[in-house]
């Protein structure tokens, strides 16, 4: 049911979101080793989001007889500068990943794949709300950067994010 290119552009994505959950990861383990566990958390659940979507693509792919190849992962960066370099490459790769997922939806329409293309609306939606959220933690942080009262208040608003899986994709 899915062409050749279609597939490989799903599985490219699947790779990438694979990376954004160990990307993620890393920032996560910067932040745990500040003792800044609220932040930490953020990260951990922004992990395991990514890999809910890297296995959402995996499953439609095999719903649509669709090839799955898993690719190579490279490993993420783990040394930072600080706190708001993270959340601004935070911001960067949420606007690379909307980027990829409009190039397969653009690929799918031009094929007229429209399964693929409804699939992945609700990608699109996710990424307009991940862009909007970083962007506001990247002003929140600096924000706060300096100051360690509410540096200590973001930690505290941050851990109580918590990871519930989206049945809906």
């Amino acid at each position: 049911m899915v062409s050749e290119k279609i597939a490989q552009l799903i599985n490219e994505q699947i790779a990438h979101e694979q990376y954004a959950a160990q990307y993620y990861l890393s920032m996560s383990a910067w932040f745990s080793g500040k003792d800044l566990d609220g932040i930490a958390n953020y990260f951990r659940v922004q992990s395991k989001e990514e890999l809910m979507h890297a296995d959402k693509m995996f499953d439609y792919l095999n719903d649509v007889s669709g090839e799955i190849i898993i690719g190579e992962i490279p490993k993420p960066p783990h040394i930072f500068k600080d706190a708001i370099e993270i959340f601004e490459k935070a911001l960067e790769h949420e606007k690379t990943v909307t980027k990829s997922i409009f190039n397969i939806v653009k690929n799918a329409n031009d094929e007229g794949d429209f399964a693929t293309t409804s699939f992945l609306q609700w990608f699109i939606n996710e990424q307009v709300e991940e862009e909007a959220s970083a962007s506001q933690l990247v002003t929140k942080i600096k924000m706060v950067n300096d100051n360690p009262s509410a540096l200590y208040l973001f930690d505290q608003e941050l851990a109580q994010r918590v990871f519930t899986a989206d049945e809906e994709a």
